[in-house]
């Protein structure tokens, strides 16, 4: 019992030795590696980035040996690449999915064969507050492939088309993944005293207009996370985004609600074949996507 309390407290080097049978592996560890991140569950976490510290440990594959070329290693860079990318992601709620993430990405490289990853904030109270998980390499979810997404189509619409017009567009793009981006409804909205409020009071409001939207056409389900919109578009079913989340969460959004502004963020970000315009809007310089008429 002595030993079980003493590992829970020890770095994930101390536990990975633990864990081990048979002739030990080898191992890599990254300790009390600090970066900041827009975290957390609580309203009062969003936009106050905090600092977290990460303690990793992968140990490796049996292999054949790597010499001194450093191309045939997993090297340190992977580890805090890995952090950064899933940190860069998106905003999220929970550190037990950040872990799960880096801990995935990790595994998806050739080498490893288990991750111990322990992640804590350091400014949420007087002691650090964390969570640990181990996972292992599956030849299932590791070894094969991931599938890549169909490069879609955006059709950007105002909230008031009429069905028929969206029907024949669809049509016309069947079986393309599409998505559709709905610009604000030609109604009054309260006005916030300050930006992050308003920007939040238009987002539903685009919000309202997308499920409006998507009922003009059987066809059409409102998404509004990046998995959703994968799923949707491999398998070629034409949705409709609601924008808040992805807007509120995924680092590089427009900082404000304007509809036009998040479609394009979203074709590029998707890697959208072109965006089509259902109505004349002045397309900002630099965009690197196509853009013309529905």
């Amino acid at each position: 019992m002595c030993d079980d309390i003493r590992l829970a407290f020890a770095h994930p080097e101390d536990r990975a030795h633990a864990m081990e049978t048979g002739d030990p592996p080898d191992r890599i560890s990254l300790r009390d590696h600090i970066a900041q991140a827009d975290i957390g569950a609580f309203q009062v976490e969003r936009g106050a980035p905090q600092r977290l510290r990460f303690n990793v440990v992968v140990e490796l594959r049996t292999q054949d040996k790597a010499g001194d070329d450093v191309d045939r290693i997993l090297s340190y860079d992977r580890i805090t690449d890995a952090i950064a990318a899933e940190l860069a992601a998106e905003r999220l709620n929970l550190l037990e999915t950040l872990a799960e993430r880096i801990c995935a990405r990790l595994l998806a490289e050739p080498q490893p064969e288990r991750v111990f990853l322990r992640v804590e904030k350091l400014d949420r109270g007087p002691g650090a507050l964390g969570v640990e998980i181990v996972r292992s390499r599956s030849a299932e979810t590791t070894d094969t492939p991931r599938e890549s997404a169909p490069r879609p189509v955006i059709a950007h619409v105002p909230a008031d088309i009429l069905a028929p017009a969206l029907s024949a567009w669809l049509d016309r793009i069947a079986p393309t993944a599409a998505v559709v981006t709905v610009g604000l409804p030609d109604l009054p909205r309260p006005e916030a005293a300050t930006p992050d409020a308003q920007r939040r009071i238009d987002l539903l409001a685009i919000e309202q207009a997308a499920w409006a939207v998507a009922a003009l056409d059987s066809r059409l389900n409102v998404v509004a996370t990046r998995t959703e919109l994968d799923w949707a578009m491999k398998r070629g079913e034409p949705v409709v985004w609601a924008p808040g989340k992805m807007a509120l969460d995924v680092a590089g959004a427009p900082l404000r609600a304007d509809p036009f502004a998040l479609a394009l963020w979203l074709a590029e970000m998707l890697d959208a074949t072109r965006v089509d315009l259902h109505e004349t809007v002045a397309v900002p310089a630099g965009c690197r996507v196509p853009v013309g008429p529905l």
